[in-house]
């Protein structure tokens, strides 16, 4: 139909009452007597049918609420000269029963309304089963893949996937958690797979919704990370055609995502979603699924098959070769001082890795992002090897004549001496020798090649034990660090103060989600580890604003079993600062750590050090524990160093969301 021309004679609106439904249904009361008043429409929900509902001429009308022609909310249009008039683009309707003006037939269903004496009532089909769809097969698919989470916001053009997670929660087969930015989906995804090696999803609408996901997936990529990512889209009918958030997604997520592949209505569903979960499992990386709105509802079809892993992924316990495996013996029982440095890449295999340190007495540091994976209290632990590190570490490697690296990247940040003979082990042959040559690369499994060089090594071998000069090593750093928390300049607590605090008080099988910044480097170098902690950071990226939306991902890994504290900036939290609010709509009892110093503290340093003037890092910031209380969350602001653990221990002791805003020296840092 056209859209009504005021120049031509308007006929008057049909009157008739609507049938009643042909099959089985029943009266539903839509709104009290009297509540609309005459010429006036408003939108009613029943169930899951919105109405649009009207008052006119002293009856009442029901209407579905969308408009034939574009879909438009009928229920907040207008009433114009008898006319019910589509808000969008002026169609008109009867406001009794839909229909439009001649020659037109194009006509929202109407629904037979009943005047009561409590109300207006209007008759509605009884509901009908729900249809299973194509989305529910890719959903159970993904179940079967392991996904347990999947963090995103639901919108236009999700609507049909997000119900098929409706579904899916509702049997208790997923959790759906609704973040207030996208970005921070995907940096939670990102951490719940660095702690678990599991795959959990993020998911956005199509243009802004998908292209918000970009930054953590670049974190999850590079880490190594597996996530998967879900992006509706468009109508096919309107994609490359300028529409409405009509982005070429595709081309958007080619560089970030190891797999992407656009779902259509004659794709093998099942199979797409396999391809997708078990390359970002094996690959580590991220596998991204794009849905065209249309095909979200598309009918599953019966015997349509559900995927998963079963006779898709095989072992991965890979021994290095045998020859190779004896060279590295060989150069091992020749050295008296081997240090051993382990990266994420050995997160999971740290028992044998320790085990075979212990048997050759070797000293063990770790890069950063493996901090955490030995504890600091260990006889041979050195904390933390670079720029974010401990002198322990550093003396080592100094010192040493042999390093053996067990799943670590070569950062330049972490700082291995190139220098050295190095023996590599990873698992991904692209890894060995990335950035320059290594003395032996070994192919193998970092559990299994650890197990196999401790029991090869011959009794006889040189290496001398290092625990006593760990043991004075690390009582020489102590002490360096008790005087340092002594430092006051009167403008806030000291770095050394802040990390001393949490090592004494948080539990010693946490997870501690740390952000970017002095705060981070600070929490390197000071912040003492049990052995059972996990740390989670943006490693390679090195993307400000993690840590908050890392403690919802880690959150979602270990529930309540474990302590979540994240640890922050200003600069940080204030990226991702809403995402308290997530975190108290589901009761997540994680302790966010925020040292609040009124700038960009890292960067600040950087100019100093570039000799630049300082230029553009100050920060205007609210209250940060007012807010959180404001959010729902518990609120505490320390100022000075000896309110710290009073502060600390009721965070920490909350049951739920809460926040301590330290007042930190930018430059005791």
């Amino acid at each position: 139909m056209t859209v009504s021309d005021t120049s031509r004679a308007v006929p008057e609106p049909s009157t008739a009452a609507p049938e009643l439904p042909e099959r089985e249904y029943m009266w539903h009361k839509a709104l009290d007597r009297d509540a609309l008043p005459e010429g006036r429409v408003t939108t009613v929900t029943i169930g899951r049918r919105t109405l649009a509902l009207t008052h006119h001429g002293g009856g009442y009308g029901a209407l579905d609420n969308r408009c034939p022609h574009q879909g438009g909310p009928l229920g907040e249009g207008s009433i114009e000269k008898g006319w019910l008039r589509c808000p969008w683009h002026g169609y008109d309707y009867s406001p009794c029963n839909g229909t439009p003006p001649p020659p037109f037939s194009d006509a929202p269903h109407a629904y037979r309304t009943e005047v009561r004496d409590d109300g207006v009532y209007v008759a509605l089909p009884a509901p009908v089963p729900r249809t299973r769809t194509v989305s529910d097969v890719m959903v159970e698919t993904m179940i079967n893949w392991g996904v347990t989470h999947v963090f995103g916001m639901v919108g236009h053009s999700n609507l049909g996937l997000a119900d098929a997670f409706r579904e899916a929660e509702e049997r208790g087969d997923l959790v759906f958690v609704g973040i207030r930015h996208e970005g921070a989906a995907s940096f939670a995804a990102a951490a719940y797979g660095k702690l678990t090696g599991r795959l959990a999803a993020c998911f956005g609408i199509a243009g802004p919704g998908s292209t918000n996901l970009l930054t953590g997936l670049y974190d999850a990529k590079v880490d190594r990370s597996p996530v998967l990512a879900l992006s509706g889209s468009v109508p096919s009918n309107q994609r490359g055609r300028g529409a409405f958030q009509d982005v070429d997604l595709a081309g958007a997520f080619a560089d970030v995502a190891r797999y992407s592949a656009t779902v259509v209505a004659g794709s093998d569903h099942a199979e797409l979603v396999d391809i997708a979960c078990k390359t970002a499992m094996v690959e580590r990386d991220v596998g991204h699924l794009i849905f065209p709105d249309e095909v979200q509802t598309q009918p599953a079809g019966p015997g349509q098959r559900v995927g998963g892993p079963a006779g898709r992924v095989g072992a991965r316990d890979v021994a290095p070769p045998a020859d190779e495996l004896r060279r590295a013996v060989d150069l091992l029982a020749d050295t008296e001082r081997p240090l051993v440095i382990v990266g994420a890449g050995a997160r999971h295999e740290m028992d044998d890795v320790i085990a075979f340190a212990e048997q050759i007495g070797a000293p063990v540091a770790t890069t950063f992002k493996a901090k955490g994976q030995i504890s600091d209290d260990h006889p041979l632990g050195c904390g933390v090897l670079g720029r974010s590190g401990t002198p322990i570490a550093s003396w080592f490697m100094n010192e040493s004549d042999l390093i053996v690296v067990f799943g670590a990247s070569f950062s330049h940040h972490t700082g291995i001496a190139d220098y050295k003979p190095i023996i590599q082990v990873d698992f991904d042959p692209m890894a060995l020798g990335r950035f320059h040559p290594v003395d032996l690369p070994l192919l193998g499994h970092v559990g299994v090649t650890a197990r196999a060089l401790r029991a090869a090594m011959p009794a006889d071998a040189r290496c001398i034990d290092h625990a006593a000069e760990v043991a004075e090593r690390w009582q020489i750093w102590r002490t360096e660090k008790r005087s340092r928390r002594r430092d006051d300049r009167g403008r806030g607590v000291n770095s050394a103060a802040v990390f001393a605090a949490l090592t004494d008080l948080v539990p010693a099988d946490a997870v501690l989600c740390v952000d970017v910044g002095n705060n981070t480097y600070s929490f390197g170098r000071y912040f003492e580890v049990s052995g059972d902690q996990d740390v989670l950071m943006s490693g390679y990226l090195g993307s400000i604003g993690f840590g908050l939306p890392a403690a919802l991902g880690a959150w979602a890994a270990v529930g309540d079993a474990r302590k979540v504290v994240s640890v922050s900036g200003d600069g940080g939290f204030g990226q991702y600062a809403m995402e308290l609010t997530t975190a108290v709509k589901y009761g997540m009892p994680i302790c966010h750590v925020l040292l609040n110093n009124g700038e960009l503290g890292k960067i600040s340093k950087e100019q100093r050090a570039g000799q630049w003037d300082v230029w553009q890092t100050s920060l205007h910031n609210p209250d940060f524990a007012a807010f959180a209380e404001l959010c729902g969350a518990k609120g505490i602001r320390v100022t000075r160093a000896d309110e710290l653990d009073e502060a600390l221990a009721a965070a920490l002791e909350h049951d739920g969301p809460a926040l301590v805003e330290i007042v930190a020296d930018p430059l005791l840092v």
